[in-house]
C-alpha cells in the first residue's frame, strides 16, 4: 500500500501538433443558423459597397416640353390668325378711307385785352368709304385741332354718324380755341403774311370708329388724319383761299 496518495495528472506533450478546427462549410453554415458552433467557426463576411445609380434629371426634360408645346401653340395660333385675315381679306377687300379739307371759313380771329388771341373757325371736311362691304360707325369722343407752328389755335369735334358702303359724306365742323399770351403769334402771322402770302397750318383728327363687316360689328379702333394746309391769310373779314391740303390716314388700337 502506498501510504500517500498521489494524484496522477496528464501529461500534456509539446511535441504534439495543435489541435485543429474542423472544416464547415460556408453555405452550410449560413443554412444552420441554429448552430452556436457553426456560427461561431463560420468565416467573416465581406461588406461589399452598393452603388445605386441616379435617376435621370426630369426637370429639364418637362421644360423643354412645355418650350416646345408653347412655341408650337403660337406658331398654330398666328397660321390661324393669318388664315382668317387672308379670308376676311379676300371677301371684303378692304380699302383705306379717304379724307380732304374743302374749305376754312373764320368768324372770328383777334387779340383780346388780356393778350389771349380767340379764334373761331368752320372746316368743311369731306370723308369717303369705298368700300362695297364694309360700312363705318363714326362714335363720340372724337377731337379735331388746329396748328400753327406747334401752337393750337383752336379745336372741336366730328358728329356721330354710320358711313354706309361706297358713301361719301361732307361734315362742316365748328372749332374755336383760345390762346393765351399771343401777342408775339399774332405777330409773327403777320409777318409771314405779309413776306410770303402763305401761312402753314397743321389739321388733326382723332376720332374712334367702330368696322361693320357685312353683319358683324368688330372691336372700336381709332382713326387718326393728319392734313397740312397752306392757306394765303388767316383773316376774319375776308375769303380764305386754300393753296394746297396733304391729308395722311392711319389706324391705331384703341
Amino acid at each position: 500500500m502506498m501510504t500517500e496518495q498521489q494524484k496522477i495528472h496528464p501529461v500534456v506533450d509539446v511535441e504534439a501538433p495543435p489541435p485543429t478546427a474542423p472544416l464547415v462549410n460556408s453555405r452550410s453554415a449560413r443554412s444552420e443558423k441554429g448552430d452556436p458552433e457553426l456560427k461561431q467557426y463560420a468565416p467573416p463576411q465581406r461588406n461589399i459597397p452598393v452603388y445605386h445609380s441616379k435617376p435621370p434629371k426630369k426637370k429639364r426634360g418637362c421644360c423643354c416640353r412645355c418650350i416646345c408645346w408653347t412655341i408650337s401653340l403660337i406658331i398654330l395660333l398666328i397660321i390661324i390668325i393669318a388664315a382668317a385675315a387672308g379670308i376676311l381679306y379676300a371677301v371684303f377687300q378692304p380699302k383705306l378711307p379717304k379724307y380732304s379739307i374743302d374749305r376754312l371759313r373764320i368768324t372770328n380771329f383777334q387779340l383780346n385785352t388780356d393778350a389771349s388771341l380767340f379764334a373761331r373757325f368752320t372746316v368743311r371736311i369731306t370723308t369717303s368709304n369705298p368700300n362695297e362691304k364694309i360700312g363705318i360707325y363714326y362714335e363720340d369722343g372724337s377731337n379735331l385741332s388746329v396748328f400753327y407752328t406747334g401752337t393750337k389755335l383752336c379745336e372741336g369735334r366730328l358728329p356721330q354718324f354710320y358711313q354706309g358702303h361706297q358713301n361719301t359724306t361732307i361734315l362742316d365742323v365748328a372749332l374755336k380755341g383760345q390762346t393765351p399770351n399771343a401777342s408775339d403769334l399774332l405777330s409773327a402771322l403777320a409777318t409771314e403774311q405779309q413776306t410770303t402770302g402763305s401761312i402753314p397750318l397743321d389739321l388733326r383728327v382723332k376720332v374712334p370708329v367702330k368696322i361693320k363687316l357685312g353683319m358683324l360689328k368688330l372691336w372700336k379702333i381709332k382713326f387718326m388724319v393728319k392734313c397740312d394746309l397752306v392757306v394765303d391769310n388767316l383773316s376774319a373779314s375776308s375769303s380764305i383761299s386754300i393753296k394746297t391740303s396733304d391729308c395722311k390716314f392711319s389706324l391705331r388700337p384703341f
